[in-house]
């Protein structure tokens, strides 16, 4: 992961992936059909725990401080989920597949919009903006603190939902 990840870009072979697991080439050919394989493999795995997490909140503060947890506590983590995807080239294709997911799971959140067509555009342009602001706050090019990023998230989440929800239930879990 800390190769796909790292800070100046991925710096995957699957030499440079033997040498950093003091594995041989033997090994990792055992396992993966070739270095495609591998990073795609990585990817998903990050992906599969970035959608653990969000599936197991129970309100959006939870989310979004656990995700803040997962993807910026550990930056290399975050830069595979949202950077990867467009400078490594077998990785366009999964991420395209796997935006899709965190849409539908942030659509199942907004149970409480009677509209699917507004579920499916509310999440969809949330997802989109926050994976935006993810990738500034990683490149440090926001400037805000920890609470005032997680604050401002769930601050976007609620105003862009909240003309839709029915009155009473605003406010509510998930």
């Amino acid at each position: 992961m800390q190769l796909l990840g790292g800070s100046g870009g991925p710096a995957l072979t699957v030499r440079a992936v033997c040498r950093k697991a003091a594995l041989t080439e033997r090994y990792f050919y055992e396992s993966f059909a070739d270095r495609d394989e591998f990073v795609r493999a990585v990817y998903d795995d990050v992906c599969t725990r970035a959608m653990n997490t969000l599936t197991s909140a129970t309100t959006p503060r939870e989310a979004v401080e656990r995700f803040v947890e997962l993807m910026v506590d550990d930056p290399v983590r975050g830069r595979v989920l949202l950077l990867a995807p467009a400078v490594e080239p077998v990785l366009v294709r999964s991420g395209a597949e796997w935006m899709p997911n965190f849409i539908d799971l942030l659509q199942r959140k907004l149970s409480r919009i009677g509209d699917a067509v507004l579920q499916k555009m509310i999440a969809t342009s949330l997802v989109g903006g926050l994976s935006s602001l993810f990738t500034a706050y990683l490149h440090g090019q926001l400037g805000a603190t920890r609470r005032q990023f997680i604050d401002y998230c769930i601050n976007m989440l609620y105003i862009t939902a909240a003309p839709y929800v029915p009155a009473g239930e605003l406010g509510k879990s998930q």
